[in-house]
């Protein structure tokens, strides 16, 4: 028993090396993480339960048949954040590059598996070269067998995704498909490679940073959704997440201590009086939220919306909120994108959602209508629509025009509707409708000018108020500012009595 006990040490020595430890000392040298130190950085400590160790890679080929490739390049397991289960695989780029083959795949999905089934969260760490060539059209399947369950678990368990070095190819899909993905400043790399793109990096016509860093899918593609300048600034990035997510679409929100707003302005003072003059959403939600804290989702894209978590006395919301400061809060095609996303991922997985409206309307304009504004546009008032959660809305100033619909207007089915005695709710602004209302009569005014400033007095008195709508039902309230987060907080608790009508046919078709 003991010379088996001690073969069995030797073994498990060897195997968690990876690649050995000449691969290791150069990822350390590089200040790199190895997948284990990553996977211990996340977990609570000592919580780590591994699964798979001693599995062997199957290819037979190109002389794979007389190399060991430790676990196949991925480690698997199950462990805890904040003393909740969570599953999480790393692969180990000291193996073969980390590349993806059959066994590789399989221990993946195999994680997968459980995790749906036993209702957790699942967290990948990618850096891999890619699909293992040697093994042909099985590391093909490998990945499809990972996108099928990508799929089937979406909206079931939260999927999130890290990139701490390559992830190239038919390897990206996966975490396009997942929940989150979080990227790390000149270390994390995604790009759908083909024989071009491979030249040019090659040749250093293009760096693989510009092609597919994290700044690129930060800030342009929108791929990303969290950035930061490390691994272990990741790691935390995830942990705060997960602390508003639930573990399964079914289960129980983490709650925390209710905590009153920290922020030293008051929600009046940070609005301005002059409709026209911009300001920080951001300082608004900080005015009513728990702690003045506010966890921001995909913070660098389509600024002209913020979407993110926070809390209202212990409890999780979701929040969607027009941007004044970028663009005047107008929807365009990327922000539409974002919030209708959010909205979508909010309601699986049963988080509130509080809508914060101020803005013109969508963003107008030929670059916007070529790009497919009205399809993009139509996927946030889908989502809006289609939501079963509790939603209350908000409109703080402006609210003109289909942006006032598609910003969970009461017309969507939001429970509660509130305004700011600021909010102007119109079908456009009193200038623009004057122009077109009285333009002959301005025109043939004497003091076209007087006139003109004359109609615009009048139409915001009659129609660009909060009274109006409020007259006919489409307002539940106006509420004075000082009211607004114990409004909110008695609004959700209302809502989430509510019991859900569900589709009895198979599902909708969002114009994706």
């Amino acid at each position: 028993m003991l010379k088996k006990i001690s073969t069995f040490l030797d073994k498990v020595s060897v195997l968690i090396k990876g690649g050995g430890d000449e691969k290791i000392a150069k990822r350390r040298q590089n200040g790199v993480l190895t997948a284990r130190e990553r996977i211990y950085e996340l977990l609570d400590q000592n919580s780590f339960h591994e699964i798979d160790l001693f599995v062997e890679h199957s290819g037979k080929d190109f002389g794979l048949d007389k190399q060991q490739l430790a676990g196949d390049g991925v480690v698997t397991g199950f462990g805890k954040i904040d003393g909740r289960q969570v599953a999480v695989y790393a692969q180990d780029f000291t193996v073969q590059g980390g590349s993806l083959g059959k066994m590789h795949a399989a221990k993946i999905t195999k994680t997968m598996d459980m995790a749906s089934e036993m209702g957790m969260p699942i967290i990948g760490i990618n850096d891999s070269g890619g699909a293992r060539i040697q093994e042909g059209v099985d590391s093909l399947a490998g990945y499809g067998e990972i996108f099928l369950r990508n799929t089937l678990n979406s909206g079931k368990i939260p999927q999130i995704s890290v990139i701490l070095g390559p992830c190239a190819g038919g390897a990206v899909y996966s975490p396009a498909i997942t929940d989150f993905v979080f990227m790390v400043d000149k270390l994390s790399k995604m790009f759908v490679t083909g024989p071009k793109v491979i030249e040019s990096v090659l040749s250093e016509k293009v760096s693989s940073e510009e092609l597919g860093g994290a700044k690129v899918h930060n800030t342009k593609t929108g791929n990303a959704h969290f950035y930061s300048q490390s691994e272990l600034d990741t790691f935390t990035q995830v942990r705060t997440l997960l602390s508003y997510l639930p573990s399964a679409w079914d289960a129980e929100i983490p709650k925390a201590k209710p905590a009153p707003p920290k922020s030293r302005f008051k929600l009046a003072d940070t609005i301005p009086d002059d409709s026209r003059k911009s300001y920080d959403i951001i300082d608004v939600i900080k005015t009513i939220v728990d702690g003045s804290e506010f966890f921001e989702v995909q913070a660098m894209f389509a600024k002209n919306v913020v979407i993110g978590f926070a809390r209202l006395d212990g409890e999780a919301i979701g929040i969607i909120a027009n941007q004044p400061k970028v663009k005047a809060g107008c929807l365009d095609v990327d922000s539409s994108d974002k919030a209708a996303r959010f909205v979508r991922f909010c309601d699986a997985f049963c988080i509130p959602i509080l809508t914060l409206v101020d803005l013109p309307g969508y963003l107008p304009g030929a670059d916007q209508e070529h790009a497919g504004i009205i399809r993009h546009g139509a996927k946030m008032i889908y989502a809006y629509a289609e939501a079963t959660v509790p939603k209350v809305s908000l409109i703080l100033r402006k609210a003109f025009g289909g942006g006032y619909i598609a910003m969970s207007s009461k017309h969507l089915k939001t429970d509660f509707v509130y305004a700011l005695p600021s909010a102007e709710i119109a079908v456009m602004g009193p200038e623009s409708a004057c122009n077109i209302i009285f333009a002959k009569e301005i025109r043939d005014a004497e003091n076209p000018e007087a006139l003109r400033q004359q109609k615009i007095n009048e139409y915001r008195e009659k129609f660009s108020n909060p009274y109006n709508p409020a007259s006919k039902g489409y307002i539940d309230a106006i509420i004075h500012p000082d009211e607004t987060r114990q409004k909110l907080i008695q609004s959700f608790e209302i809502a989430r009595k509510k019991k859900p009508v569900f589709k009895k046919h198979k599902h909708g078709c969002i114009p994706l």
